[in-house]
């Protein structure tokens, strides 16, 4: 296909010699990440994975930022609805006091992303803006990272009491005194900053972002399905061996129980915190 298809109008899907371009499209909103783009970030990730034809997969954000993290404050949150579960998780809609989070983000977050990140074909984030909380999640999913100048990166939660997004992969992508840092201040973390700590692989100039990371694609795209799979099988085991999955086990624990106080304390699970409280929080910390 030569033009991208909206799905749910949220994501855009188009195939590219042999790469498949999935595009967040809520730029409005710098693509905060509701359960319905989400869900259609799945099923355009399970359209490329079956599309023999596609080698690799990019991912990027419509507008001026790649994505301001989960929907806690647009027209569109969705988080009180159904939808057509991917994993054998049930609904949350409905639950009860920590069950409502938990049983939701075990689905949405920590199971979308790890299902994400261990599709069989090489991923790479294009990076422009911000990257913050969700949108790193998102990020870290993909095999590599291609960022422009202006990027940067940001889990700020600890501020809502939290001790990291949900897909915790925060010690793996960072030296772990760069990650308490990066926790602790909850402030950006620049794209050349981020590139010398390991956890970007290109910087480049805005205006040439597309073309470089394309280019990457194109040569990533030259050598054979099964080797790219098995490379990409062995890296990511080996990961999961140096204690990946059972550290955002354990600390998925630690974030539903930091939901669960905030409940308790605030009536608020994310501690009296939306979109618009979290931006002046760190505009405040900056003056």
């Amino acid at each position: 296909m030569s033009q991208a298809e909206a799905l749910d109008e949220v994501v855009l899907y188009e195939v590219r010699d042999g790469i498949a371009l999935v595009t967040m499209h809520r730029p409005e909103y710098h693509n905060a990440q509701n359960s319905k783009m989400t869900y259609a970030l799945d099923v355009a990730f399970r359209r490329a994975v079956d599309d023999d034809a596609v080698k690799v997969i990019v991912l990027r954000g419509a507008g001026k930022h790649f994505s301001a993290g989960h929907d806690i404050g647009t027209p569109g949150r969705d988080v009180e609805q159904s939808f057509e579960r991917k994993h054998l998780w049930y609904d949350h809609v409905n639950k009860p006091g920590g069950e409502f989070l938990y049983a939701r983000e075990q689905e949405v977050y920590l199971g979308m992303c790890r299902r994400w990140r261990e599709m069989p074909k090489p991923t790479i984030a294009m990076v422009q803006g911000a990257c913050i909380a969700g949108g790193l999640m998102l990020a870290w999913v993909c095999d590599l990272i291609v960022a422009s100048e202006d990027a940067y990166f940001r889990d700020p939660v600890v501020r809502m009491g939290i001790p990291g997004v949900e897909y915790f992969a925060h010690v793996h992508e960072l030296n772990p005194r760069i990650a308490k840092e990066f926790l602790f201040l909850g402030e950006a973390m620049p794209a050349e900053r981020a590139r010398q700590m390991g956890m970007v692989n290109k910087v480049v100039p805005r205006d040439v972002l597309e073309d470089v990371t394309l280019d990457l694609a194109r040569r990533i795209a030259q050598m054979p399905r099964l080797g790219l799979a098995l490379a990409k099988q062995a890296v990511n085991n080996a990961e999961d061996l140096m204690g990946k999955r059972a550290t955002m086990d354990m600390v998925f624990g630690l974030h539903h129980f930091a939901h669960a106080h905030n409940e308790l304390v605030s009536g608020d699970r994310l501690g009296g915190y939306d979109a618009k409280a979290m931006a002046a929080s760190q505009r405040k910390g900056q003056s």
